[in-house]
């Protein structure tokens, strides 16, 4: 243990890695960017190679910082969950399902739905809880599971909800125009989500080559997060990739449009995994899910 460096350093640079630059890590640790910046180089020292690449703006992580941010979050994420476990011993609330599941299936997906749980079952409280790992799974104190993926999970029972697709989507003005002016995907606008977050979900990068398409590296604007980059999308600033449990809703009420002749099928899925012996509140939420996603 005398090898960990200390706590703090860890934790600005968890917050350095997640939000993208010390200004907004400092914001969010309440403290000045000279202190994030010189514990990161604390960290540097202790690790004893670089975790910034500071010859590129704006500055990224090396691949260093890359594990070392991963096996980071995944430390904190099973600290706190530990924390929850140990509140809940001294808790007497009893009808409380947890759910894991992304930020974007949380928001774009389970969120909107869940008034329709709680007017059938006003008696059990729904806690949800998104990782930053686009990960999710199953620890001491989460109930459920929604994953993203091609299964193979052994831990608890898992039970596969609906295939995955996959279709760029705009701004309907902007579909619109590009169509009209022949402009193909080729040379659309794009816009990209990449973060260390979000390693298990497919880029444009993998969206072409599935697609048999050729288009130059490069170009289009980046986001670290799915919600930041559907905001750039519903200004009508380019076409980003949509996931059918993220997209399909604003499809359906004509927030965004599909392009044409663009669904791909990747071999992804969408699954729900419980313990192996669920509570009976537990399996009344799963089968609440099933049955929304076969109406969707």
């Amino acid at each position: 243990m005398e090898r960990l460096p200390p706590l703090r350093l860890l934790v600005t640079f968890e917050a350095l890695s997640r939000h993208g630059s010390m200004r907004d890590a400092a914001a969010r640790l309440n403290v000045t960017q000279p202190a994030v910046s010189q514990a990161l180089r604390a960290l540097e020292d202790h690790v004893g190679v670089g975790l910034i690449d500071r010859s590129v703006r704006p500055a990224r992580l090396t691949e260093a910082g890359e594990m070392l941010a991963r096996g980071v979050r995944e430390g904190l994420a099973r600290i706190s969950s530990t924390l929850e476990d140990i509140r809940a011993l001294n808790t007497s609330v009893d009808r409380q399902v947890t759910v894991s599941c992304t930020f974007g299936m949380a928001t774009y997906w389970l969120m909107p739905r869940l008034p329709s749980f709680y007017a059938a079952h006003p008696e059990i409280t729904v806690n949800v809880q998104a990782p930053a790992t686009d990960l999710p799974v199953l620890t001491p104190g989460i109930d459920v599971a929604l994953r993203y993926g091609t299964g193979g999970w052994r831990e608890g029972k898992t039970r596969k909800l609906f295939d995955e697709l996959v279709c760029p989507v705009g701004a309907p003005a902007l579909v619109e125009r590009l169509l009209a002016e022949g402009v193909g995907l080729s040379t659309a606008p794009l816009i990209h989500v990449r973060s260390p977050y979000n390693q298990h979900w497919a880029g444009w990068e993998d969206y072409f080559q599935a697609t048999g398409t050729s288009r130059p590296r490069g170009g289009g604007q980046s986001f670290n997060n799915y919600v930041q980059a559907a905001q750039a999308v519903y200004d009508g600033r380019g076409l980003m990739l949509g996931w059918r449990s993220i997209t399909g809703r604003a499809v359906q009420e004509g927030a965004l449009r599909h392009w044409p002749g663009g669904t791909v099928d990747l071999g992804t899925a969408y699954y729900v995994s419980t313990a192996a012996v669920p509570s009976q509140d537990t399996r009344v939420f799963v089968d609440w899910v099933c049955e929304e996603t076969d109406t969707q």
